[in-house]
């Protein structure tokens, strides 16, 4: 396979669960915004600095307001990583890729492209917001569903699930720094705060049942980060994600560099034992993760892609 046709189809898998996982992220703090009081006073702007994206943020909107960061999020052209910016994204690496794709593929990717064009308004608006981020998120099940039961498992299906699992991986530690900025916020109420936050994180990860049947108790802050982070069979947990990354690599040629990098260099697992609480000390450890998953991501580009260099996640 070409090296620049392999880019397209591993960018191709991130831009789709890009597109997902940003409709996941605001509907999640979304949701939370509704279950918790209104004095709590949680600001918006938690998901521009989740994204690392306070300078672009800045340099376009003065207001840290709810419109604007949910526009950013969503619609803004400025930005890269915006659900619409991911949309078009995805579109072009299916148009030059559409040899290697079943024959649904365009089709559906180019519709979804002409919803969220046309409809873009319902996710920045709040009165409709959980109906437009909830379709993004079926349409995007619905492209994976197609590939992951149409496509032999050769090259071009590794290359797919390099990005995808890397890209979910990513956005999972930034859920869950989502939660943890939640409850450091300083919050007077008489809720179950835990319960509220960390079980919308679970649904957020559509891994609310799969929780339910693994762990076995109530929702608790331990028992979520352990299984979102660590549990082998569910597939949006972390080292799930780190195992499919690993065995895609095995199957590829030149993927042993890979591999090496994520055995021996990827930090150590959250000590959920030890550690007295999910504070500070934890979301440094989830950017740590974030900055360990840029560096597995040049690993990638250097072993397959030449133009690495000019990549922009």
């Amino acid at each position: 396979m070409l090296s620049k046709l392999a880019e397209r189809l591993y960018w191709m898998a991130r831009y789709i669960e890009r597109v997902e996982n940003t409709a996941r992220l605001v509907s999640v703090y979304d949701q939370l915004l509704l279950d918790l009081p209104q004095e709590t006073g949680i600001s918006w702007y938690n998901l521009i600095i989740l994204n690392s994206a306070e300078s672009l943020f800045l340099a376009r909107y003065e207001n840290r307001n709810e419109h604007n960061v949910v526009k950013f999020l969503l619609a803004d052209d400025s930005n890269p990583s915006s659900l619409l910016s991911s949309i078009r994204g995805l579109r072009e690496n299916v148009r030059t890729s559409r040899d290697l794709l079943p024959k649904e593929t365009w089709k559906i990717v180019n519709e979804l492209y002409i919803f969220a064009r046309d409809n873009i308004k319902l996710g920045i608006n709040r009165s409709r917001r959980n109906q437009f981020l909830e379709e993004m998120v079926k349409r995007c099940q619905q492209i994976n569903g197609l590939l992951n039961g149409t496509m032999s498992r050769d090259a071009a299906s590794h290359f797919l699930s390099l990005g995808c699992s890397l890209e979910r991986a990513d956005m999972l530690t930034r859920l869950l720094d989502a939660g943890a900025a939640v409850l450091l916020s300083e919050l007077d109420s008489e809720l179950n705060i835990q319960e509220v936050v960390w079980g919308n994180v679970l649904r957020s990860s559509s891994a609310h049942m799969s929780y339910r049947r693994t762990v076995r108790s109530a929702v608790g802050a331990r028992d979520v980060v352990a299984f979102l982070l660590q549990d082998p069979y569910f597939p949006r947990s972390f080292q799930f994600c780190l195992n499919q990354i690993q065995d895609a690599a095995r199957s590829l040629p030149n993927g042993d560099e890979v591999v090496s990098y994520i055995e021996k260099a990827l930090i150590a697992p959250y000590d959920l034992i030890k550690e007295d609480a999910l504070d500070e000390k934890f979301r440094e450890y989830l950017n740590q993760l974030q900055l360990e998953l840029q560096q597995v991501h040049i690993c990638i580009s250097g072993c397959w892609f030449p133009s690495y260099e000019r990549s922009a996640i």
